[in-house]
This record gives C-alpha cells, structure tokens and sequence, in this order.
C-alpha cells in the first residue's frame, strides 16, 4: 500500500490552527498505520464512504480528512472542516 500526500492537503493543513493540525497529524497518522497493516479499523477514526473513491475520517467535529483510494494508493486530498470538505466534492 502506498500514500501520497496531495499538495492541496499540505496547503489545507497549513490554514488550521495548532490544536487542528495535531488532531489531523494524528488521525493521518492512525490511519495509515490501519490501512498498511490491513487491521480492523476502529470506530475512533469515524470513517465514512462519502461518494465514488472518496473517505473522510474524523476526530471530533472540526478536524477532518478527505482522502481517494484507488486500487494500492491512498491519496490525503484535503483536511479541514464539514464544509470544506462539502465544498470540496462540490467543485470536484
């Protein structure tokens, strides 16, 4: 399994605030340990199918990840908020 960090999700990531960056760092940093380990994923990450190949996982309200599997690949597209993501799928 390979992960890429897309530079929309590195521009996303520099806008949070402090405490948001580490919850994002974090649930990135599960998340991947989960995935390339083929485990069980737990309900802590709050993983959800939102349409197509696109995932969100999330701790707590305002720290969210969007993230695109697709096939060996997982792509970190963007972090941040309910409606960032929303705006995101939007205009995707």
């Amino acid at each position: 399994m390979r992960f890429e960090f897309k530079p929309s999700f590195e521009r996303s990531i520099k806008q949070l605030k402090p405490l948001e960056k580490t919850e994002v760092k974090e649930v990135a940093s599960k998340l991947i340990k989960i995935l390339s380990k083929d485990r069980q994923i737990h309900r802590g990450l709050g993983l959800k199918r939102l349409t197509g190949n696109f995932w969100e996982a999330r701790k707590g309200i305002k720290a969210r990840i969007l993230f695109r599997g697709q096939g060996d690949l997982i792509e970190f597209v963007l972090a941040g908020s309910h409606d960032d993501i929303k705006r995101f799928l939007r205009n995707f």
